[in-house]
């Protein structure tokens, strides 16, 4: 479906820029066509004024002189002197306006011919009046052959003139047929344009429908697979707790079974021990360094017993509580590290497994202190507040770099998930040379 939107698309903003450039086009035939008409229809015009004044000048002419012959008044002679200086130059211009039209130019020859004839007719005519032969220019003036060379002039320049009005109406009608078919081609490009442009709105509605749906399906699918995500951490989170349990049953069972058993054949050996030094002879020295060396022994695998029972499951949380067992868990921490530890304990009202999450997160820090920081003095806090309970653990060690921690570094990560599944929040802030501060924060749940 996107698929063929794209398509699509790609075919309308062709035809679109098809049809803009068929407007460009065709506008530009039209003015070229409109253009070249008008340049000659003004040509048209230039040579019918031409002409108009040609004849004019002609008629300036012959009646100028005719009111001279007939009165003998020189102010007539004046349109016809200025007629017949202007007559030459309107022939000049009109050779010119015809030398580029060969279907006018026998017309205007003999149209100049004619006025040729005429104007020396008129010149005739002035000097036989002027030189007082009144029978010769009354003569000329009688006769039809003025008369025929003007009806022969007015008839070659009617020609002329007509052949120039058929030419303005051919440009003219060009102009209309250029107009009209630039208003067509508008017209339909127009058509085209809308038509593209509306296949492009339809396509693009159609894409950002299918662009919607498919950010629709990918919400639904984004939805599940955090369903899923949901489910699946909850279902790890729920076998890391069990696991956890277990592993704590496991703790408590083999601590048991420490005391009971271990402890009952450690305890049996040291009474047998005893029993023998009443009866061998005290007196041999070789004899009681060995039975006080295996009292020791024996009195040593009893702490040891002991202080593995304690870390197994310690005893002194579930009889003394949580800040007597944090005491002693101090004290022992520093007898084996000599590292300072001072202890800011108040009393907490917290379920078992809750107090025992914070044992085991101070125990797995003074492991990881012990092991790693190189400090000299340790704090241990614990404070009470009406909905949380805030535990801290500083030291002034070597410090690391927080965000280089490997994911393989489980202490942290145990810690971790005993806080977060006691419904906390855990934190390590650090620095390089500035210690190391682990704290967490544990809901008072009432």
């Amino acid at each position: 479906m996107r698929w063929s939107n794209f398509r699509k698309m790609a075919v309308s903003l062709p035809l679109a820029l098809l049809a803009a450039s068929a407007l460009v086009g065709i506008n530009e035939a039209g003015y070229a066509r409109s253009n070249d008409a008008v340049h000659a229809l003004s040509s048209t015009y230039t040579t019918r004024a031409a002409l108009n004044r040609m004849m004019q000048n002609m008629l300036d002419a012959e009646t100028g002189l005719r009111g001279y012959l007939l009165t003998g008044d020189e102010r007539y002679l004046q349109p016809y002197q200025k007629a017949a200086a202007t007559i030459d130059t309107n022939l000049a211009e009109l050779r010119g306006i015809y030398l580029s039209s060969p279907e006018d130019q026998e017309d205007f020859t003999q149209l100049s011919r004619q006025i040729s004839r005429k104007m020396s007719e008129l010149d005739l005519s002035l000097r036989l009046r002027r030189q007082n032969n009144d029978d010769a220019w009354k003569f000329v003036l009688s006769t039809d052959v003025g008369k025929e060379n003007m009806d022969a002039i007015r008839t070659l320049s009617g020609r002329l003139v007509q052949r120039s009005v058929d030419q303005s109406t051919h440009h003219t009608d060009e102009i209309l047929r250029s107009l009209t078919l630039s208003r067509i081609g508008i017209a339909t490009v127009v058509v085209i344009g809308l038509l593209a442009f509306y296949m492009y709105l339809r396509q693009a509605s159609a894409l950002q429908t299918a662009q919607q749906r498919e950010q629709d399906a990918l919400q639904r699918e984004r939805d599940r697979l955090e369903i899923v995500v949901r489910e699946r951490t909850a279902s790890l989170t729920e076998l890391a707790n069990h696991l956890q349990q277990v592993r704590e049953d496991e703790r408590g069972h083999l601590a048991r079974e420490l005391h009971d058993e271990l402890g009952a054949l450690l305890t049996a050996a040291k009474l047998d021990v005893a029993r023998l030094k009443s009866k061998v002879d005290a007196q041999s020295p070789e004899i009681a360094e060995r039975l006080k060396h295996l009292t020791e022994t024996l009195n040593s695998g009893i702490a040891l017993k002991r202080r593995i029972i304690e870390d197994l499951r310690p005893s002194s949380l579930f009889n003394l509580g949580l800040t007597a067992s944090l005491e002693i868990l101090a004290r022992e921490f520093e007898q084996r590290s000599s590292i300072e530890v001072d202890l800011n304990l108040e009393s907490v009202d917290l379920p078992e497994s809750a107090q025992l999450t914070i044992y085991r997160m101070v125990q797995e820090s003074l492991t990881n202190i012990g092991k790693y920081a190189n400090a000299t003095k340790v704090l241990v806090a614990v404070h009470n507040y009406p909905t949380h309970v805030a535990v801290q653990i500083r030291d002034n060690g070597a410090g690391f770099d927080t965000s280089k921690v490997h994911a393989s570094a489980h202490g942290l990560m145990g810690m971790r998930h005993r806080v977060e599944a006691a419904g906390g929040r855990l934190t390590v802030t650090s620095e390089a040379g500035e210690g190391t501060l682990v704290s967490a924060v544990l809901p008072v749940l009432h």
